[in-house]
């Protein structure tokens, strides 16, 4: 799936961008990655909630391989009838951008440089 395709899907939520990453392209809208795609399938952010509701309508979750074992990351595909449905898409895009904001926002800044901590720039 190409950078059109993807727009194509999502013309009912607005623009989105795409860049290459890990082998696929990840998805942004207003410069935060709200998907994935890999092997052709899109994948949405997630949260706990957003999982079971995507899981419901049939989604699966993105899993990789890293050191022998199965990792699985906060990203659900795309159920297939969004495929087809701009409104539906859109809607799921929309919830996806929501949840990989609140993610950004609770990560902390790190620190920068060995001596942060013995300098007092450490985050509060």
């Amino acid at each position: 799936m190409d950078e059109a395709a993807v727009a194509d899907i999502f013309a009912a939520f607005g623009p989105v961008r795409c860049r290459r990453l890990f082998g696929g392209l990840g998805v942004y809208a207003d410069g935060m990655m709200f998907a994935l795609v890999i092997k052709g399938r899109i994948y949405l952010k997630t949260d706990e909630d957003f999982a079971r509701a995507l899981a419901a309508r049939g989604a699966e979750p993105f899993v990789y391989e890293a050191k022998g074992r199965a990792v699985t990351v906060a990203y659900w595909s795309l159920p297939e009838a969004a495929l087809d449905d701009a409104d539906d898409a859109a809607e799921l895009a929309c919830t996806a951008l929501g949840i990989a904001r609140m993610a950004a926002g609770a990560k902390r800044p790190r620190a920068k440089g060995r001596g942060a901590a013995r300098r007092g720039t450490l985050p509060a």
